[in-house]
């Protein structure tokens, strides 16, 4: 298990990305989940990345999160080997989900979120790569 990436809320996405910039990093990817209705700008920062969030619309997860507490820190990803596996041990042990379905996101990878109540007030991403999963 690692952690995979850092969702930061943003207003903008071109705005943000000066600040990484001039940093030295760049974004590696763009792409807009629509089923989510955010567009998202992937850094990599070592083994890990950033992950900008602008929603595309304010009734989104992130538009509503950027509307109620602004800019800023949004989830925790964590990378996990069987994300099925995970899912189902943390159903049996009572944890509070945001969602109990596997979904596609950002990249093609495969994640559900877990509600900030079960996890310390924090939004927290559980995640696996696509390619990983066995037939």
């Amino acid at each position: 298990m690692k952690i995979d990436h850092l969702g930061i809320a943003v207003n903008s996405i071109d705005i943000a990305r000066g600040f990484y910039e001039t940093l030295g990093l760049r974004i590696e990817r763009e792409e807009t989940i629509e089923h989510e209705q955010v567009r998202t700008a992937m850094i990599p920062v070592g083994e890990s990345r950033i992950e900008l969030l602008e929603p595309t619309t304010e009734n989104s997860a992130v538009g509503r999160f950027l509307n109620k507490r602004g800019e800023g820190l949004h989830h925790v990803a964590l990378h996990v080997d069987d994300i099925a596996e995970t899912l189902e041990a943390l159903k049996s042990n009572g944890v509070r989900l945001v969602s109990e379905k596997i979904q596609v996101g950002a990249g093609g990878h495969l994640y559900f979120f877990v509600h900030p109540s079960s996890a310390g007030g924090m939004l927290l991403e559980i995640c696996q790569d696509r390619e990983q999963i066995q037939d």
